[in-house]
């Protein structure tokens, strides 16, 4: 399932855990996909703690806590990494990571935990909500196979990678656009992972991400950057995005589009696919001033140019997603969508 897909499913489990309906959820998935970062996202949309537990690095005795005396009898101190109300609030993720790297004896123990809600005498409050993440078993992690009686206990989702969820996510998180750029010219690119040749830096979501920062601590060392884009990508992805970088210094004039002045549409295709991230970036930057819907009519004029309408239709899809509703409130998109209402701009 794609992550934009995925995230409205745990949003509904998160808001489930408070009555009767919610099922714990278990997300598969390569490294680097971002399954630990959209359940994160849940959590701070609605401002809410995430307790994560890895439990790889756990004895069973941290989950179920140490035994004493009392009296003739024994109890059992409740772990304080644990949710309760009075300590982390009334809602809330129990977030389980990494939980198909813990030995079968830590699994064992969180049998309880996942279908029952409690351990022993301690019980999960009432508005939290638990997710589990893991490998799967060909992506030559440290994994086990998960037993029966755990899988029985989750719902299970599969963590597909979709590029334009990333892509919408990139320009929310302020992703430097010339990575943006590179992925819509190279879509092939956002990961690219072979179990088989167990590499050490390969292309990810997460290592997209780095990239990013490379870029930002780099851009001005250029006898550094293009070792520092491989070690973020791999040897292959690095080198071509850095390659691809370099080439932008032929992109047409920006701030002449964006004053609604005629410009040539440049004939190399990387390029295109730069100047059409390089827009969304700046209409995202000047989404709160006056001059705001001038430059989204700017933009909507100049995504008519494109040889391609295909790159147009990106462009125009990728503002929406970052803009919203204010894009349609510009009198150039009624015009634009009478020339392109044929092709889909959503899915």
């Amino acid at each position: 399932m794609r992550p934009a897909q995925l995230s409205l499913v745990l949003e509904q489990e998160f808001f489930s855990a408070r009555g009767r309906y919610h099922t714990p959820v278990m997300l598969w998935g390569p490294p680097g996909v971002g399954k630990s970062q959209i359940v994160a996202q849940i959590a701070q949309k609605h401002q809410s703690p995430i307790i994560d537990i890895r439990l790889s690095q756990m004895e069973p005795s941290d989950l179920r806590g140490i035994p004493f005396r009392v009296d003739n009898h024994v109890e059992w101190a409740i772990p304080a990494l644990l949710p309760q109300r009075q300590r982390h609030g009334p809602q809330g993720i129990l977030f389980l990571d990494e939980i198909t790297s813990a030995p079968p004896s830590v699994s064992a123990a969180a049998y309880q935990l996942i279908l029952d809600r409690r351990l022993g005498e301690y019980a999960v409050p009432e508005g939290w909500a638990i997710v589990a993440a893991g490998n799967r078993q060909g992506d030559r992690g440290v994994t086990y196979t998960m037993p029966a009686p755990l899988a029985n206990r989750f719902s299970h989702f599969e963590v597909e990678v979709y590029l334009d969820d990333w892509v919408a996510w990139a320009y929310q998180h302020e992703i430097d656009e010339r990575i943006i750029a590179f992925l819509r010219f190279r879509p092939e690119r956002l990961f690219d992972f072979d179990p088989a040749h167990n590499p050490i830096a390969f292309p990810s979501p997460r290592t997209w991400e780095f990239a990013h920062r490379a870029l930002q601590k780099f851009d001005q060392q250029p006898h550094l950057l293009l070792g520092c884009l491989q070690a973020c990508v791999g040897p292959a992805a690095g080198l071509e995005v850095h390659a691809f970088i370099q080439n932008l210094e032929f992109m047409p004039d920006l701030e002449a589009i964006l004053r609604g002045e005629t410009v040539s549409i440049p004939k190399e295709v990387d390029l295109q696919y730069a100047v059409a991230a390089a827009l969304v970036g700046r209409a995202i930057r000047v989404r709160n001033s006056p001059q705001a819907k001038s430059t989204y009519g700017h933009i909507l004029q100049f995504a008519h140019c494109f040889h391609h309408r295909e790159l147009g239709v990106m462009l125009v899809s990728d503002l929406l997603r970052a803009i919203g509703q204010g894009v349609f409130e510009v009198p150039e998109f009624a015009h634009w969508a009478r020339n392109f209402g044929d092709i889909m701009l959503y899915e």
